[in-house]
């Protein structure tokens, strides 16, 4: 069985939330978030000791460089993930595999939206396919910060 994730992360990947602004998002998304019968809906909360992949999951398509716009391949993409995924993700930079030039982890062009942070909010198995903008603001108005979203598919 598969099961999808909705995840509403920081646009800063090093940023966490208190708890009260964290409870308050989650009340937030919570309550967005239909709870149809025929769907099993789980809300979960989450802070990451080190910076954290937060991916798409079978809904990546390419990865784009930041620097000349080519796809940087997803074998490149699996191999630095696999490398980097006991350490976390402190250290954001890398040398891209297209052109060489320097960029950061969280500046690639993800087909579909893919991100690191270490702090999470995941809504799994929503009968929604993205949050609407303005109900990205009043989760980064609850949290604190800027947010963006991620779906994936796993």
């Amino acid at each position: 069985m598969s099961d999808d994730v909705l995840s509403v992360i920081p646009t800063d990947p090093r940023w966490q939330p208190d708890r009260g602004a964290a409870e308050a998002a989650t009340a937030i998304v919570t309550g967005l978030v239909p709870d149809l019968d025929r769907v099993t809906v789980e809300i979960k909360t989450s802070w990451h000791d080190v910076v954290t992949l937060v991916d798409c999951g079978e809904n990546l398509e390419r990865i784009g460089c930041p620097a000349c716009g080519t796809d940087a391949g997803l074998e490149w993409f699996v191999d630095l993930m696999e490398e980097r995924y006991e350490t976390g993700f402190d250290d954001m930079s890398t040398r891209m595999s297209c052109c060489g030039a320097e960029s950061s982890l969280d500046r690639l062009e993800f087909e579909w939206p893919c991100g690191f942070a270490r702090f999470e909010i995941e809504v799994w198995n929503p009968p929604l396919i993205w949050f609407a903008e303005e109900d990205l603001a009043r989760i980064a108005a609850a949290l604190g910060h800027e947010v963006r979203q991620i779906r994936a598919h796993i």
